[in-house]
């Protein structure tokens, strides 16, 4: 099984894509699901290397040439937003 690597992305600094970090690591985690996990911000994010990148809205136009998935999710606390999002993403990929 491929072990993904998934990257949450936020305007400024880390702050927030850590609380997304920590909401996926959740969410994966009650799924049995393992990847690792990475927070970045948007100046550096795209010279990342990824498989799925997860982040706002604002941010979704940063990843519009890229040819991994993006998830975009409102609500970085929500484990049900994350879950609904990403998991469907997530299981697709894995089976590829």
């Amino acid at each position: 099984m491929k072990r993904l690597r998934i990257m949450t992305v936020c305007g400024f600094g880390l702050g927030t894509s850590l609380v997304l970090k920590m909401t996926l690591d959740e969410v994966l985690s009650n799924h049995n699901i393992k990847a690792e996990t990475f927070c970045s911000d948007a100046e550096t994010a795209v010279g990342q290397r990824f498989d799925l990148v997860i982040t706002s809205r604002d941010m979704e136009k940063l990843f519009a040439n890229v040819p991994e998935p993006v998830v975009v999710v409102d609500n970085f606390l929500s484990t049900d937003e994350v879950q609904e999002k990403a998991i469907p993403v997530i299981q697709k990929m894995m089976e590829e």
